[in-house]
């Protein structure tokens, strides 16, 4: 719970006092992997920081799972647009591996807005990251090969999701099939 602590202190500059108040709202909870948080057409009622494990959203197209984001240690994950917008679901939300997150419900959130500035700035702050990420994501799915593709997840996403992710969920995410990736993963350890 300290990465959270600091994060928020030097994110939204938040209080020792400010603090205590927040961590009464978070609900700690172990996770085993392939738990399903979310399915879709459900709302997303809760925001997870990771302590340690490794989560994912993805979408279900007819027979195939299409990854659409990844979240490991020390960050913040749930499908955004159901939980901002309180609406139904288009994506799953899945642990990978067995995690510890802390869970703070919509409810909770709204009432900490309405508490102090620096929780809307929080709430601001989250949105606006997840933006950027989605925006830059589309433009690198949409205009970069393969290869770059992969370079730029290496240098952009925690080494810990490179390393521990089933390629084929890599593979789903960057818009590539799994041989692409792993023809392309060939190249790069060779060069």
């Amino acid at each position: 719970m300290n990465e959270l602590s600091n994060l928020l202190e030097k994110t939204i500059g938040l209080t020792e006092k400010e603090w205590e108040e927040f961590s009464k709202h978070l609900i700690r909870k172990e996770y085993k992997s392939n738990t399903v948080l979310l399915e879709e057409g459900k709302t997303a009622k809760t925001l997870y920081f990771i302590e340690s494990g490794l989560l994912r959203t993805y979408k279900n197209l007819e027979d195939k799972e299409v990854t659409t984001y990844f979240a490991c240690d020390s960050q913040f994950i749930t499908v955004f647009s159901s939980f901002l917008n309180q609406i139904k679901s288009l994506e799953n939300l899945e642990v990978i591996e067995d995690s510890i997150v802390y869970e703070l419900s919509f409810h909770n959130l709204i009432q900490l807005y309405k508490e102090s500035s620096k929780f809307e700035k929080f709430g601001r702050i989250l949105a606006e990251r997840n933006h950027i990420c989605a925006l830059e994501r589309s433009l690198t799915m949409q205009t970069k090969t393969a290869r770059h593709k992969y370079l730029y997840f290496l240098e952009n996403y925690d080494k810990k999701i490179a390393q521990r992710v089933p390629q084929h969920q890599i593979a789903s995410f960057l818009g590539i099939a799994p041989e692409s990736l792993s023809r392309v993963r060939k190249e790069i350890s060779i060069s």
